[in-house]
């Protein structure tokens, strides 16, 4: 009865137990009779029994504890309470409770009645408690925990899953086989909408370690409970995004990479970011929530500390990229990454909230921000490109230049990012006066006098369009002056002029640049047109003109005969030459190729009919006419038909009539 009276005065038996255990006139007795025993019991004697009773209080809750201790049983060593016995592990809380109530009563104790010899063994055993305690959570966490499959990420109706739900399939096939068809095997698709949480561990096994974390932190051992619990989630978190195929690389590892192969690995980055941002940590900020119930601050502090390894491996990527080598094949992937970041930021900020997540969130947003500054950068680098690209020779038959196909189907992907664009260079408009480089100049020449104060209402991403585009066309006005034909040269100019204008019209491009500006170089390309027409056939209609044909010099004079044959002579001389040089040329673009046919028919056809009816006479009855009229006009229309195929002409072996 002595025992059951200590235990409650420690608080380790509530009063309505004992009341369970005594009957009312046993209390009474009882009563009476400690009554009388205190009052004839001195002060020493009463101690004396206290301690007796603390003593035996200790003894039980020891021994239940104790007989879990991995030190002294070898059965406690080969075994877990919550897995092997888990009918005990409500018993095996109870007396570290009881031990716990026990060691507060005695730490209130005054000093001059505390028994400390009792206090320290109490402490000792508590020890040896959380150290069992430990070593249950740790079973729980690695026996439960598992990393993700990938396979739950992709969409199952889309495509097969590579999952191992398949491996009967896989194991039919030979391993001969295997290789022969491994670039036919189906990919699954990724799964699009990734706003879901997945449950990383059963709700029974959460309440059990629920349990466990509640004891450990009021019994003052958090820090070794949360290093357990930290250490063996951010293993199985670490494994997760391994599986995803994004494994831990060096700054210096991505540097070295070629840009083929840190192409794929961006893409890999931004898929496995938005998984471990929206899927995985929101799933491990949920488990941390519901494991420290009622202990928010503990739960944030274990989730930004399993977190930040995989955080900052992944954020070091990203910074790895950004002090890259700048090419402007690389202007796509950043702003790809600059996106994804961006869109994931908000997500970023909620999930790491709290103080200790505070590092994490600035270094998100510093590296978003030096994502946009990488593609304000990789833009200078494009404008220097095109001004470097000074080739000294001169693309074969006036061509489309390949630096015009390359800037224009650059702009046409560039368009793509529209939106971010806008952001990008919106940002730094004022500051980097290098992106704006020919802002002045460009904005000026597009709208002169009246129209030059709309340049005002532009956008950045229109505002460096119209710029790459003055950079464009400069640069194709010297490369035109390396032909030494006349000619050719404005030919060059109309191929490449008339490219950038369907590109114009045909994109995006158009609505950045305007209707002005299609006007303008539409207008360009007519004139390159003429100024070839010019070049190319004032001397061939020269020998069409009458002027010194005739005797006395008017028409109603006689005829010399040897001009005429001359003139003939020229003609066909110069005919040919044209058609073998310019059957050579390149125009690519079959309506801008039978524009010009028509338009050089037009000019030379009815022109040499006309010389062809008032001259033939003069020479068909003399000797050998066919070396002077050696073409009608309509083998005219069929060798004017065979100019700019790009192929070698020759008119020697053909029969002219």
């Amino acid at each position: 009865m002595l025992l059951l009276w200590f235990y409650r005065e420690l608080g380790l038996v509530p009063c309505e137990s004992l009341n369970h255990l005594w009957s009312s006139s046993e209390c009474i007795k009882f009563d009476h009779r400690f009554s009388g025993m205190s009052e004839g019991l001195s002060r020493k004697s009463a101690e004396s029994y206290a301690s007796e009773g603390l003593q035996d209080a200790l003894d039980s809750v020891e021994e239940r504890i104790m007989r879990w201790d991995m030190a002294t049983s070898e059965s406690a060593r080969l075994r877990f309470i919550w897995f092997d016995v888990p009918s005990e592990a409500s018993s095996y809380l109870e007396a570290v409770d009881d031990l716990q109530n026990m060691i507060a009563k005695l730490n209130l104790t005054p000093d001059d009645r505390k028994d400390f010899a009792c206090l320290d063994r109490a402490q000792n055993v508590l020890q040896q408690a959380m150290a069992r305690l430990e070593e249950e959570l740790r079973m729980l966490l690695e026996k439960h925990s598992e990393s993700v499959d990938p396979d739950w990420l992709y969409d199952p109706i889309s495509q097969p899953s590579f999952s191992s739900s398949n491996n009967d399939e896989k194991a039919s096939h030979t391993s001969a086989e295997d290789e022969g068809d491994e670039e036919d095997l189906p990919v699954a698709q990724p799964v699009t909408d990734l706003n879901f949480t997945i449950d990383m561990l059963p709700s029974e096994v959460v309440a059990d370690l629920n349990r466990i974390v509640k004891c450990m932190v009021g019994a003052g051992y958090m820090a070794e409970c949360c290093h357990v619990y930290v250490t063996i989630r951010r293993m199985f978190l670490e494994e997760s995004v391994f599986r995803l195929g994004f494994e831990k690389q060096s700054i210096e590892e991505v540097q070295k990479m070629e840009w083929d192969v840190l192409e794929v690995e961006i893409s890999k980055w931004m898929q496995v970011m938005k998984v471990t941002v929206h899927v995985f940590f929101t799933s491990e900020r949920k488990l941390c929530e519901r494991v420290f119930l009622d202990l928010p601050s503990v739960a944030e502090t274990c989730f930004v500390e399993l977190a930040r390894g995989v955080m900052v491996q992944l954020l070091n990527f990203a910074e790895a990229v950004v002090i890259s080598r700048r090419s402007p094949e690389k202007l796509f992937k950043i702003l790809d990454m600059y996106e994804s970041l961006r869109d994931l930021l908000p997500e970023i900020n909620s999930l790491f909230s709290g103080e200790d997540g505070f590092e994490l969130r600035s270094e998100a947003s510093t590296i978003w921000m030096r994502l946009a500054e990488a593609a304000r950068g990789t833009f200078v680098e494009f404008e220097n490109a095109i001004q470097r690209d000074s080739a000294k020779n001169p693309v074969p038959g006036g061509a489309v230049h390949p630096l015009t196909r390359y800037v224009m189907n650059y702009m046409r992907f560039a368009c793509d990012y529209k939106e971010t664009l806008e952001q990008v260079l919106g940002d730094d408009r004022c500051e980097d006066p290098r992106v704006f480089g020919g802002v002045t100049k460009c904005t000026g020449s597009l709208y002169p006098d009246n129209r030059k104060d709309s340049a005002d209402d532009l956008s950045p991403w229109s505002i460096q369009t119209i710029w790459l585009m003055e950079l464009l066309e400069g640069n194709l006005d010297a490369k035109s002056k390396l032909y030494k034909d006349p000619a050719l040269s404005h030919l060059f100019l109309m191929n490449n002029g008339r490219y950038i204008v369907h590109k114009v019209k045909d994109t995006e491009i158009g609505s950045l640049l305007g209707n002005d500006w299609v006007r303008k170089h539409t207008a360009k390309v007519r004139q390159h047109h003429k100024n070839y027409q010019r070049t190319a056939w004032s001397k061939v209609l020269a020998c069409l003109k009458d002027g010194g044909i005739h005797v006395s010099g008017t028409f109603s004079s006689g005829v010399c005969r040897e001009v005429l044959k001359e003139r003939f002579k020229s003609f066909n001389t110069l005919f040919e030459e044209i058609h073998k040089v310019q059957s050579t040329w390149t125009v690519a673009d079959d309506q801008l190729q039978t524009e010009l046919r028509i338009s050089i028919a037009e000019m030379v056809i009815p022109a040499y009919r006309s010389f062809l009816g008032r001259f033939q006479q003069y020479l068909e009855h003399g000797k050998h006419p066919e070396k002077y009229i050696k073409y009608s006009p309509e083998d005219l229309e069929t060798y004017i038909n065979e100019l700019f195929e790009g192929t070698s002409g020759s008119m020697s072996k053909r029969k002219y009539s």
